[in-house]
């Protein structure tokens, strides 16, 4: 999906129809795409997981001016964020990675050798 695409559409959840935040939401985006290609191993994002990098990017700019904050309750609102912006999608990305043969988690195959068999 193309820089502009993703612009577009991350501006439209949430709300914004006028070009005032197109420079936050640019670093954001960009920042965001850095991070999951560092963990899908890839040097840009797949198509079929762009809609985690548009969420991320969703979740980062709604958290402006609170990063950091893991918690934070007034006058019975609490509000609490994740300290990864994708622990949610850990998940599809391994299944991502597996799927791509990009599992760090595999140490290789095994093969076993049964000494009795006389083939």
């Amino acid at each position: 999906m193309s820089r502009q695409d993703m612009l577009s559409k991350v501006k439209t959840l949430i709300g914004l129809d006028d070009d005032s935040q197109d420079t936050l939401l640019s670093v954001i985006i960009d920042t965001t795409d850095q991070a999951l290609c560092f963990k899908l191993q890839e040097d840009t994002v797949p198509t079929e997981l762009s809609y985690i990098e548009q969420e991320v990017s969703i979740r980062r700019f709604n958290r402006i001016k609170n990063e950091g904050m893991a918690s934070y309750t007034q006058e019975g609102e609490s509000i609490t964020f994740n300290s990864n912006d994708f622990d949610d999608f850990l998940d599809d990305i391994n299944e991502w990675r597996r799927r791509h043969n990009k599992d760090v988690k595999a140490l290789g195959n095994v093969s076993f050798i049964n000494p009795y068999w006389g083939g």
